[in-house]
């Protein structure tokens, strides 16, 4: 394939790299909040590397959300995209969209030693599906499939927007009192960037304590200091995570491994490499037997996606 575009668009930003030769360079990233479209982030992207509208053969955009007719809706920033009008404004022949998690999935395929950590350790069944799953601006699931001869194939899925899964008298406390603000609890009202802070400002309400940090980085920096309320927020945040991806592995047969990532839980590694995680990821009653050899890596990474939607677009034109 000749000069192709790939990009990565999730709630904050929008990461763009070019694609030559089955790999990726020149990857910057943008504020959706700075532009109006992702024409409008492509069309400055371009230009910061001197190429004309109508030089590329080819875009692939991994975008959050169900991905079907013309028009597409981003889920949690304010941009739309129309096929025909964007083809028409960049003046390329072809647009390939897909699920931002199908990317992330197709990105793990192209993960290198050192940018991964073992969670849990365990042996990955080469013929089984592997869950991949990660919080940042929402909460992401993807399926990974080997087909054999190196050949690969990524389910999307909406698997953030189930119900949160609570398996103790405190953890239905906190579903409780965040449903009195939210409604419905989904998994990513929680395990989210904004999900930290509701959770946070939850377990500050129930305890009696004054919330007086104001951002999931307040959060967080809080913990690593050793704050004990914040403390107590991200280990509650970890085993919920746990619960949410021991039952994707149930569901799918996942004992090809899970693979964490998204921006959150890197930027509190250690704390999570401590926590309850691997404890409520197995803790399945009967079924628990299941994960004893499951491995857990968590994804260093960081343009994942990027790589993924350089792999689906090599994939439609081989």
């Amino acid at each position: 394939m000749k000069r192709a575009l790939v990009g990565d668009i999730g709630g904050t930003n929008a990461r763009f790299a070019l694609w030559e030769n089955n790999a990726m360079h020149s990857v910057q990233v943008f504020a959706t909040a700075d532009y109006t479209s992702p024409e409008q982030a492509i069309g400055a992207y371009l230009a910061a590397q001197g190429l004309a509208r109508g030089e590329l053969e080819a875009v692939c955009l991994a975008v959050a959300g169900p991905v079907s007719g013309d028009e597409f809706r981003f889920t949690n920033n304010h941009w739309r995209l129309s096929r025909q009008a964007f083809c028409r404004a960049l003046q390329v022949k072809q647009l390939l969209l897909i699920n931002d998690f199908t990317a992330m999935a197709l990105g793990m395929t192209r993960l290198q030693a050192d940018e991964c950590r073992e969670v849990c350790a365990g042996v990955a069944d080469a013929g089984r599906p592997a869950v991949v799953i990660g919080p940042g601006t929402g909460l992401g699931v993807g399926t990974l499939l080997a087909l054999g001869d190196g050949r690969w194939m990524a389910l999307p899925g909406e698997g953030g927007h189930v119900d949160l899964p609570v398996s103790t008298p405190r953890e239905a406390q906190i579903h409780q009192q965040i449903a009195l603000e939210t409604g419905h609890v989904s998994a990513e009202t929680v395990l989210s960037g904004g999900g930290l802070l509701r959770l946070y400002q939850a377990v500050c309400a129930l305890d009696g304590q004054q919330a007086t940090l104001q951002s999931p980085a307040a959060i967080t920096d809080a913990a690593l200091a050793g704050d004990p309320v914040a403390l107590a927020v991200i280990e509650q945040f970890c085993r919920f995570l746990g619960r949410v991806a021991g039952n994707n592995v149930l569901t799918l047969g996942g004992r090809g491994g899970v693979y964490i990532v998204g921006g959150v839980i890197p930027r509190f590694a250690e704390l999570f490499l401590r926590s309850g995680f691997a404890e409520s990821f197995a803790d399945k009653g009967c079924m628990s037997g299941y994960f004893k050899n499951v491995p857990v890596w968590l994804v260093t990474a960081e343009f994942s996606g990027l790589l993924g939607a350089g792999v689906a677009l090599e994939g439609v034109n081989a």
